[in-house]
């Protein structure tokens, strides 16, 4: 993979969240393509090996460390034994999230609300702050890229905890932003719209066509539209671009975000 002509991450070393399937699926393996190291990292080990060994069967680098992101000790594990291994950290994406047993409000229960902000916005928050210290120390800049949705700014039935969670990492990032621009580490959210994942397939195949339909560009993303932005928001192409969440719909919300 580091042959190829767009190799713009070569000698980096890259932690993805999520990076079993969907959106982190891609993106580990375009993290790789770009001549970065790639850390996959998740919950579940099976997809996570199933997809280094794809990267490495591409001539890829791919280490994987499997951790629960909700969890402070295991986040602390993992950005150790990735600075261990390979002596930094460049860049973060904090891809993993769930959507969680949403409902109307008061059909939620708090230990469903607790896991979704446990996961989607807690998660990023220790990430970013286990991999900060080793990024600041390195000197070298780099880039932490956070998903959230463009339900940070918008809603559909059921969705408060999970429109909560996204909403707080846009707001998250600002201050971080702040925090580490003179250490030169960016730090931006990519707000994709209807992607096709598992997590959306989970509601039926039939709500793909008028989901498309309603996007500018007819069709829904793919996990590969979002993980090119992330590896764009990465490279020397961004550099001054930090503190943005950056919505990736094909413009779906243009008519109205509901």
């Amino acid at each position: 993979m580091n042959s190829d002509a767009t190799a713009r991450l070569t000698g980096k070393v890259a932690i993805i969240t999520g990076a079993g399937t969907g959106i982190g699926e891609a993106a580990a393996r375009t993290f790789a393509k770009n001549g970065a190291k790639v850390v996959l990292t998740g919950r579940r080990s099976a997809p996570l090996y199933a997809n280094a060994e794809i990267i490495e069967s591409q001539g890829g680098q791919a280490t994987v460390i499997t951790a629960d992101m909700s969890k402070a000790d295991e986040v602390d594990h993992l950005v150790e034994e990735t600075a261990t291994r390979f002596g930094t950290i460049d860049f973060v994406f904090n891809n993993a999230g769930i959507q969680g047993n949403g409902g109307a409000i008061t059909d939620m229960t708090e230990e469903s609300f607790d896991e979704i902000i446990a996961t989607n916005l807690k998660g990023p928050w220790l990430l970013t702050r286990a991999a900060l210290p080793v990024m600041i120390k390195a000197g070298n800049g780099g880039a932490i890229v956070n998903t959230s949705s463009f339900l940070s700014t918008a809603a559909t039935k059921g969705t408060s905890a999970y429109s909560a969670s996204k909403a707080g990492l846009d707001a998250m990032i600002r201050a971080i932003a702040l925090e580490v621009g003179n250490d030169g580490i960016r730090v931006n959210n990519i707000n994709p719209g209807v992607i096709d994942t598992p997590m959306l397939r989970a509601h039926g195949d039939e709500i793909i066509p008028p989901l498309a339909a309603r996007a500018a560009l007819g069709r829904i993303g793919t996990p590969q539209d979002i993980a090119d932005v992330a590896v764009w928001l990465c490279s020397d192409e961004a550099r001054f671009v930090t503190g943005q969440s950056i919505l990736v719909d094909g413009g779906f919300t243009i008519p109205g975000p509901r």
